[in-house]
């Protein structure tokens, strides 16, 4: 609990009832849960996509400032591939994505696209592509996860209205095994 500044103890503001909203009304609580897994795993394509075209683009970017020509896909593909003990936030995040499809047209063109040797101005049209796809990406992602939310949401709502739904989401033993 919070103290006032004189000592006493107040209460916190109730937290607001999660409300259901009519969006997924006609969902069940298998297909919202369903929608809910696809929707994250549309983030986790648009997440390692955005990573690429952001390392592309950080690789275009430094041959640029080192005036080097030497901003092509085998230096990034040599990079990714070179083995680092991971932490944090990415522990758990696939490296690569759940299928080849990309969320946007274009990202495997615009991933094997080469600048042309000793061509500055198409070294910079092609950093003008990936930062637009960077953008594109960003926004899709922002609005993915604006979805996850509003599905997250609906799903506590209906646990808070039911909360023995949250036990049909616990893998069920094999009846025909013994626990040991």
């Amino acid at each position: 609990m919070a103290m006032t500044p004189t000592g006493t103890r107040v209460k916190p503001a109730p937290r607001p009832q999660p409300e259901r909203s009519a969006e997924f009304a006609h969902l069940t609580l298998e297909a919202l849960r369903a929608h809910r897994r696809s929707l994250s795993d549309e983030e986790a394509r648009v997440s390692y996509w955005r990573r690429l075209v952001q390392a592309r683009l950080d690789l275009l970017r430094e041959a640029a400032r080192s005036g080097s020509t030497d901003g092509r896909v085998e230096s990034l593909r040599a990079a990714l591939t070179e083995v680092r003990p991971l932490g944090g936030r990415t522990t758990h995040q696939d490296l690569l994505p759940p299928d080849a499809a990309p969320p946007l047209p274009d990202l495997e063109r615009l991933w094997a696209r080469q600048p042309l040797p000793a061509d500055p101005a198409d070294a910079a049209n092609l950093g003008k592509e990936l930062a637009f796809a960077e953008l594109q990406l960003s926004a899709y992602r922002n609005a993915l996860h604006r979805r996850l939310e509003l599905a997250t949401g609906e799903l506590i709502a209906r646990y808070h209205e039911d909360p023995l739904l949250c036990l049909c989401a616990l893998p069920l033993a094999d009846p025909g095994r013994r626990a040991s």
